[in-house]
C-alpha cells in the first residue's frame, strides 16, 4: 500500500459519518458513509493532474467518484479539471475529499481552496469567457475585448518571493490575486508585482479592475 494511501485511510477514517474506509487495489480506496452512497476516491500523490493522468485513472477505476491529489503542492492543469468535471468526478485536494464526504457531493466537488473565487469571479457581467489554465490560473476574456491573465495565491499574507514563485512556474500574469478573505498581500509583493508588470490586488480591487478595464 502507498505511503498516501495509507494516511488518506487514516483520516478518512477520521470522517464525521464513516463508516469505514478500506483500500481496494492501486491507488484507490472505497469509502462508505451513513445514509449516503459509498465513495469510490483514487489517491495521487502526482505533483501534477494532467488530463493524461485523470484518464488513465478513470480507465483504471471506471467507477471513481473523486480524484485526490494528496500533496499539498499538488497542481491541477486545466485540461485534467475539464475532463473530470465532463465525466462528473470530484476533484481536489484531501480537505477537499474529506468536506465533500461529509456533505455527500464527491461527484460534483471542486478544490476547496480555490472553488469559492472561481465561482465569485465567473458571476461578473463583464467576463464573456473564462479559460481555466490551471486551478490557480485564469485566462479571462472581458466585454471590452481586453484578455487578462490571473493567478490566484491563497497565502494570508503574500510575500514578494509568493509572487515571483507563482511567475516563475505558471509564467507572466496581469494580475496576482490574493484569495484569503483574512489576509492582505505584503507591500514587498506589491513592489514585486510592480517590477514584474503585474498587479497584486485583493477582490474589491480586482472587480473594480475587470469592471473598468
Amino acid at each position: 500500500m502507498s505511503w498516501q494511501v495509507n494516511y488518506a485511510l487514516e483520516n478518512v477514517r477520521k470522517v464525521p459519518r464513516v463508516t469505514s474506509a478500506e483500500h481496494v487495489h492501486g491507488d484507490a480506496i472505497k469509502i462508505t458513509v451513513h445514509n449516503q452512497p459509498d465513495v469510490l476516491a483514487v489517491i495521487s500523490n502526482a505533483y501534477t493532474i494532467t488530463a493524461e493522468l485523470a484518464t488513465q485513472y478513470h480507465q483504471e477505476f471506471p467507477d471513481m467518484d473523486f480524484l485526490c491529489g494528496y500533496r499539498k503542492e499538488c497542481v491541477w492543469e486545466g485540461g485534467a479539471i475539464r475532463y473530470l468535471e465532463d465525466n462528473t468526478i470530484g476533484w481536489g485536494s484531501a480537505g477537499t475529499l474529506s468536506s465533500a464526504i461529509s456533505t455527500g457531493n464527491a461527484k460534483t466537488a471542486a478544490h476547496k481552496e480555490y472553488v469559492f473565487s472561481y465561482r465569485l469571479i465567473r458571476q461578473l457581467r463583464c467576463i464573456m469567457n473564462i479559460v481555466r489554465e490551471f486551478d490557480r490560473v485564469l485566462t479571462v476574456n472581458l466585454s471590452s475585448g481586453c484578455t487578462l491573465r490571473i493567478g490566484m495565491i491563497l497565502d494570508y499574507e503574500p510575500t514578494a518571493d509568493a509572487v515571483r514563485t507563482l511567475w516563475d512556474r505558471f509564467g507572466p500574469v496581469d494580475i496576482v490575486w490574493n484569495i484569503n478573505p483574512n489576509g492582505n498581500p505584503t507591500q514587498n509583493a506589491i513592489e514585486a508585482g510592480r517590477q514584474l508588470g503585474c498587479k497584486v490586488v485583493k477582490w474589491d480591487e480586482l472587480k473594480t479592475l475587470l469592471q473598468s478595464s
